[in-house]
């Protein structure tokens, strides 16, 4: 898996006056916040420190309470238990309406009978700013996202990646020192959705306004966010950079929601694990790990294969995705995940008998399946 920071968005955001005029970031800390629906727990203690200017997501399956978070943050839900601080202030007790945050909605959320312009001054109007203050405002900030030559256009008349700017325009108009994303990008096609989600990267970075976003693509979230928190049963799992998160997962639920794992039973000795017939280092706190029977959680790239009239395991798959060809490997009773070079791939027909080996240094081991 590759990830690239890319940054071609338009040359209009280079706009000195919009970028000026915005305050920087706040700081924002998530103190301990519990919320329940019923006797369902949508936050369990959740906790989340974010510096200034930083770019946060927050990742996970539907229903692990990150919009719950996000909503919270924003004054629409009230925490059971905890607290919200944003600049040192706690915001917890404090309206929506009152807390200086921009929100960002799936459904773009503009007002139908209001062209591009007027929607990007409505949070304006409300602040009671003049009328030609207003309008110029709206005018600059369309400029910065691109969308200067739509300024008259009405929602229905423009594309669904056009709408999204528009709600983006919208939501920084007020100087807001929080930006929120809920799931900005889920309605759009794939190719709108990779060219606005380097936009928005980039046009975050230089406003250096606060960003949570909130995703259950592990693609945007790697490819976007300074930090990306992984979220499972309204806790986190696991925090740490795209990076770190992607090549050292802490544990066995973030190994297999972010990227792709398989899984193999294997049998510790001591602080290894006999993988494919070699001991391999078992990754992590040793005291902690769970009794046997154990699986290790493999990535496709830490796995060799080697054509073996004799091994162990048999071609069962290839999938094509471009510069890698994905195999599906046979063995034992597992099946394995392998990305190969495309130019070698033709040598690993359906059906040929390999063998593997591990490249890692070490693998994650977790308790194995009940279903094994």
């Amino acid at each position: 898996m590759t990830i690239e920071a890319r940054t071609n968005v338009p040359a209009t955001v280079e706009s000195p006056d919009a970028v000026r005029s915005l305050a920087s970031g706040a700081p924002v800390v998530l103190e301990g916040l519990v919320r329940h629906f019923g006797v369902t727990k949508a936050l369990d203690g959740f906790s989340l420190d974010i510096s200034p200017g930083e770019f946060v997501a927050l990742l996970g399956p539907s229903g692990c309470g990150k919009t719950t978070a996000l909503r919270v943050l924003a004054g629409f839900e009230q925490p059971d238990r905890g607290r919200v601080l944003v600049d040192g202030a706690d915001v917890s007790a404090v309206p929506a309406q009152r807390r200086d945050m921009g929100m960002v909605f799936q459904s773009y959320s503009l007002f139908p009978n209001m062209n591009a312009v007027d929607n990007v001054a409505f949070g304006l109007q409300l602040r009671h700013q003049r009328a030609r203050q207003r309008r110029a405002r709206a005018g600059e900030l369309l400029e910065l996202v691109g969308l200067s030559d739509q300024a008259d256009k009405y929602p229905h008349q423009l594309s669904g990646g056009q709408q999204q700017r528009v709600a983006l325009a919208r939501a920084i108009a007020i100087e807001p020192r929080v930006l929120l994303l809920d799931e900005p990008l889920s309605a759009l096609d794939a190719k709108v959705r990779a060219e606005l989600r380097d936009e928005i990267r980039a046009l975050q970075q230089r406003l250096a306004i606060t960003t949570v976003f909130v995703t259950h693509d592990q693609e945007e979230a790697l490819s976007m966010a300074d930090r990306v928190c992984v979220m499972f049963r309204g806790r986190l799992e696991q925090v740490a950079t795209p990076s770190v998160l992607y090549a050292q997962p802490a544990t066995a639920f973030v190994a297999q929601f972010v990227g792709v794992s398989s899984r193999i039973a294997v049998t510790r000795t001591g602080n290894a694990v006999e993988l494919f017939g070699r001991a391999v280092k078992i990754r992590g706190d040793l005291a902690s790990l769970p009794a046997d029977p154990l699986d290790a959680l493999l990535r496709p790239e830490d796995v060799e294969v080697h054509g073996a009239p004799s091994g162990l395991g048999v071609v069962t798959h290839r999938s094509f995705l471009g510069a890698s060809t994905r195999l599906e490997v046979g063995i034992g009773g597992s099946t394995v995940k392998v990305d190969v070079r495309s130019s070698d791939a033709d040598g690993f027909e359906i059906g040929l008998r390999v063998d593997l080996s591990v490249s890692a240094r070490d693998v994650l081991v977790t308790s194995q399946r009940p279903d094994r």
